[in-house]
């Protein structure tokens, strides 16, 4: 690309003409170029049109057929995990157990002053191995410090000795167990010591540089995802200020706090979230084997999953958000889950009414086993499903981890872009980062590429969502 760039008068607002590319432009869709005035769209057209303000802006850029278009929103993030993830400890590129632990050895060599290791981003399932390890290793590894470290999910986490240590009363707790990954309760315990133990400071660096890294990507928007078993108050409320006093993505907070009354409702609006959506666990993940199923894992017959909410809880938290006027949601991705939300939702529309339901636009995050009376449920109460589309990408397929989780016949019937824009079900599509990275133009090629084909949906309607 190239730049003319003319005197300018400061007393008035700078005009930008863009020509000679492809404009992205519902309104004209051959648009070649497009003019900016004061950070705003003022007009979009085609090149010869264009002339006409070439000698009345304050710039050209000359795209030579480059492409432009809206920034993207990424509907689904955790920030500060994010941050932390760039800049510290991420064993997603681990090829191997022994390469994780040489991961983990030299992250503690090189922040000794640390008071908890945090890290994330192992999978077992890709290791030669087929296992985590064990804490003895990781004492080894760390040298006998606090470590917490998520899964590929974040739904559950190994930590060492010295981290049960920080957590009195953790071995009690449900989902703890003496050497496997800590879900339920003990590992949102383990997590809370955690996350405290950063200052106020590594939070800000990590979510500066999340945001940072999104815009880098095109994002100019991103909807954040806490709440009490993600995230302090203080992490949430600091997001939001940070991203209202500098220039980058705009932040779109969501608290996933359980709402049954004015006055719930009146706590969400007071931490700046714009709904009791996010992460308000109806189940866990497939990977972690806590996502909530009508049958059992086909690779651990004795269990379906573990259920944190029931229809009766879900009632009460869209009703009472919907007569709040707030946005309600959940995390839901076994079919047993989504049939306790979707059956939840239906109780209390009969209570508020359908069209005050359908009205308030509630959202389920992640929606992954949707059958076709789910589909239709969330089309008849106009629920928005926020998708990830990577995780297809990367745990789909004949032989991807939901496999080995479902069998292959359940396994190809997660995530039905397809069927949900057949029914009219709007989706907003996101990455849950750090579980997938953030990769808008890679999410868009996940929806339209889905490794089952009758899921797949047009690149133009994945990037439209």
């Amino acid at each position: 690309m190239n730049h003319t760039a003319p005197a300018t008068d400061t007393d008035r607002p700078r005009t930008l003409l863009l020509r000679g590319g492809r404009v992205y432009s519902p309104a004209d869709p051959f648009a070649t170029a497009m003019v900016v005035e004061g950070g705003r769209i003022a007009w979009v057209g085609s090149d010869g049109a264009a002339d006409s303000f070439a000698d009345g802006v304050d710039e050209v850029v000359h795209l030579e057929d480059a492409f432009v278009t809206p920034a993207f929103t990424d509907a689904h993030v955790h920030s500060t995990a994010t941050g932390l993830a760039l800049t510290g400890l991420d064993l997603g590129a681990a090829g191997t157990l022994a390469e994780a632990l040489e991961h983990v050895r030299a992250h503690a060599s090189a922040r000794p002053t640390d008071r908890v290791l945090l890290g994330t981003g192992w999978d077992a399932t890709v290791w030669p191995e087929q296992r985590h390890p064990t804490r003895a290793e990781l004492d080894a590894a760390t040298g006998g410090r606090p470590l917490y470290l998520t899964r590929v999910d974040v739904h559950s986490a190994l930590v060492s000795t010295a981290l049960l240590d920080l957590v009195p009363g953790i071995t009690g707790l449900d989902g703890y167990a003496s050497d496997a990954p800590l879900t339920g309760d003990a590992h949102h315990a383990a997590r809370a010591t955690a996350h405290g133990s950063l200052t106020a400071v590594q939070r800000g660096e990590a979510q500066r540089a999340a945001l940072d890294h999104a815009a880098s990507l095109g994002i100019g928007a991103v909807h954040e995802c806490g709440g009490p078993d993600i995230s302090s108050e203080d992490d949430f409320t600091g997001l939001l200020h940070l991203a209202g006093t500098r220039s980058g993505p705009r932040v779109v907070g969501y608290w996933a706090g359980h709402v049954t009354s004015a006055k719930d409702a009146a706590l969400i609006r007071d931490l700046g979230a714009v709904g009791a959506a996010g992460d308000l666990f109806a189940d866990g993940s497939l990977g972690s084997h806590t996502a909530h199923l009508h049958a059992p894992y086909a690779d651990a017959p004795h269990s379906t999953g573990t259920a944190h909410l029931d229809a009766a809880d879900v009632a009460a938290h869209v009703a009472a958000c919907t007569e709040a006027g707030l946005q309600a949601g959940f995390h839901a991705i076994g079919d047993a889950a989504l049939t306790a939300v979707t059956e939840g939702v239906r109780r209390a529309a009969e209570q508020v009414g359908t069209e005050r339901v359908r009205a308030a636009r509630h959202r389920v995050e992640h929606a992954e086993m949707l059958g076709e009376e789910a589909v239709a449920a969330f089309a008849a109460h106009a629920l928005t499903a926020s998708v990830q589309p990577a995780f297809d990408a990367a745990w789909g397929g004949e032989r991807g981890m939901y496999a080995r989780r479902l069998g292959a016949d359940r396994a190809r019937t997660l995530n039905p872009y397809a069927a949900l824009l057949r029914a009219g079900v709007p989706l907003a599509l996101g990455s849950d980062s750090p579980v997938t990275p953030l990769d808008p133009w890679g999410t868009v090629r996940a929806a339209a590429f889905h490794r089952t084909h009758g899921h797949r949906i047009s690149a133009r309607a994945a990037f439209t969502a």
